[in-house]
C-alpha cells in the first residue's frame, strides 16, 4: 500500500479552475486506478450495497456507497438507515494519507493535519447525470478530494450564490484529481455528461464511471 501510494509533492500540469478548485490531470497512474476500482468492487460486496439515493422522492441515475459515514439526504448517518440497517465499512487509514496527497498536490493549506472521515464512492453509467448541488451536509469546512476513474465525464463547477452561471465545464478524465476548498467550498457542482468509450485501458473500469470523494464531517460517534 505504501509503496502504490508513496507521499506526493508538487505541481503536476494543475489547473486552478476558481480561487480554492484546482484540477489535476493524470494524477493517478493506472495502477493505482485498477487498485482503487477493485476497492470500489470490494466496497460495493460489503454490509451496505451499491444504491440510489432518493432525493425529494426521486431515485438518483448516480449510485452510491460508503464508507465511515453513511450519506442519506441530508444527513450523515453510522448505519445506513435508508438502505438496509447495516454499519457502513470504516474509513481507511490509506485513504488518508491519499487525501493528504491531494492537497499537497494541490497547493491547499494544512495539508498534513486533512483528516477526512467518510468518502462517498459514486458509479455513473453512460445516462447518469448529478444535477448541481451545493456538498453542505458537512459540519466541517475542510477541502472535498475527488478521484476519477474510467470513462471521461464534464463536470460543471460553478458559484457559491445559485445553480445558474457563472460556471465552468471540466473534462475531468480517468486518473484525474479536483480538489475544492476555502472560498470554492461551497460551490454548485454537478456532472452534465458522461462520455462513452473513453475509459483508458487497464484503469479497472470498462465502462462507466467511479468517482471517489473524501470529505471531513466534522461529526463524533
Amino acid at each position: 500500500m505504501n509503496a502504490l501510494f508513496p507521499p506526493m509533492s508538487g505541481e503536476r500540469d494543475r489547473k486552478t479552475v476558481a480561487p480554492g478548485a484546482v484540477h489535476v490531470p493524470n494524477w493517478l497512474t493506472l495502477e493505482q486506478q485498477s487498485w482503487l476500482a477493485d476497492r470500489f468492487r470490494e466496497w460495493t460486496r460489503g454490509p451496505v450495497p451499491l444504491r440510489a439515493a432518493k432525493v425529494r422522492g426521486h431515485e438518483m441515475s448516480v449510485r452510491t456507497v460508503c464508507l465511515g459515514w453513511h450519506w442519506q439526504p441530508y444527513k450523515y448517518t453510522r448505519d445506513a438507515t435508508d438502505v438496509n440497517g447495516a454499519r457502513v465499512l470504516p474509513f481507511p487509514d490509506w485513504m488518508t494519507r491519499l487525501g493528504r496527497g491531494a492537497l499537497r498536490a494541490t497547493g491547499h493549506a494544512a495539508a498534513d493535519s486533512y483528516v477526512p472521515d467518510t468518502a462517498l464512492a459514486n458509479y455513473y453509467d453512460e445516462a447518469a447525470r448529478l444535477g448541481m448541488h451545493q456538498d453542505k451536509d458537512e459540519i466541517s469546512r475542510a477541502p472535498v478530494v475527488s478521484l476519477s476513474i474510467g470513462d471521461s465525464c464534464t463536470f460543471r463547477f460553478g458559484n457559491t450564490e445559485n445553480r445558474g452561471k457563472p460556471y465552468t465545464d471540466v473534462c475531468l478524465g480517468s486518473g484525474d484529481l479536483f480538489v475544492f476548498g476555502g472560498p470554492a467550498r461551497l460551490a454548485y457542482h454537478g456532472v452534465t455528461r458522461v462520455h462513452p468509450g473513453t475509459a483508458p485501458e487497464g484503469c479497472g473500469v470498462d465502462s462507466g464511471r467511479i468517482n471517489i470523494t473524501m470529505r471531513t464531517t466534522g461529526l463524533e460517534g
